[in-house]
């Protein structure tokens, strides 16, 4: 398993030949100005939430790649009519794909598209692969509801908000790792805005002082899995 990260909460996952490609949002993201999106391959597009954040350029890789949408039902239904095939889920809800099984996973947090309407009910993926799991929460605050995770999945990395104003923080993020007891945290939703400005060297070394370890990629940069 092969994860890229695009900046902000968009990232690329390669499990052996499927790609995925999360909460698309490239193209207003200045400090993503050199990824070259037609070099993005995408065979399906996972989607937390119907914020502009997260959907920009949805539409955009669908169109290009012909991938197949993956979100809630109203988020789904909404591109459904514009042509884009989906697969709706429901929060609790499971599905085995040829790359995996996708779980849909609650999170707190609003969704609706940029024009106001109603987007559905946001949410976070655990993805089951050949070989490893990852948690992806989405934009969310910390809830007691992680704590039902190691439950049923044994989380091998988590794909954590840590920019703190919209979801939860750096802080946050460490007690929702003991929540779903998995170490090794991948962060998304910071330094895109002011609002969202973290102490990068600062933030590691609250996840090292609890024996913890934050990843912050390069955007651009990449991770493998075993």
């Amino acid at each position: 398993m092969r994860i890229t990260f695009y900046g902000h909460s968009c990232l690329g996952i390669q499990i052996d030949d499927a790609h995925l490609l999360i909460d698309p949002f490239i193209r207003q993201n200045p400090q993503a100005s050199h990824i070259d999106m037609d070099a993005i391959r995408a065979d399906y597009i996972l989607v937390t939430h119907a914020h502009y954040d997260h959907t920009l350029d949805l539409e955009f890789f669908a169109e290009k790649t012909g991938a197949t949408l993956i979100s809630n039902f109203e988020i789904v239904n909404h591109y459904a009519q514009k042509g884009i095939k989906g697969h709706p889920m429901g929060v609790g809800g499971s599905w085995e794909f040829p790359f995996g099984t996708l779980k849909m996973v609650p999170a707190s947090h609003s969704s609706s598209f940029l024009d106001g309407s109603y987007g559905g009910t946001a949410a976070g993926f655990i993805l089951s692969g050949p070989v490893s799991t990852i948690y992806i929460s989405g934009d969310t605050s910390l809830t007691a509801e992680m704590k039902l995770i190691p439950e049923f999945f044994q989380i091998d990395l988590a794909v954590f908000p840590i920019g703190g104003n919209f979801t939860m923080d750096v802080s946050e993020a460490i007690i929702a790792s003991d929540f779903i007891k998995c170490n090794r945290v991948l962060a998304v939703h910071f330094d895109t805005s002011e609002l969202i400005r973290i102490d990068q060297a600062r933030s590691i070394g609250e996840f090292s002082k609890r024996d913890k370890e934050l990843l912050i990629l390069p955007i651009g940069g990449s991770l493998e899995l075993d």
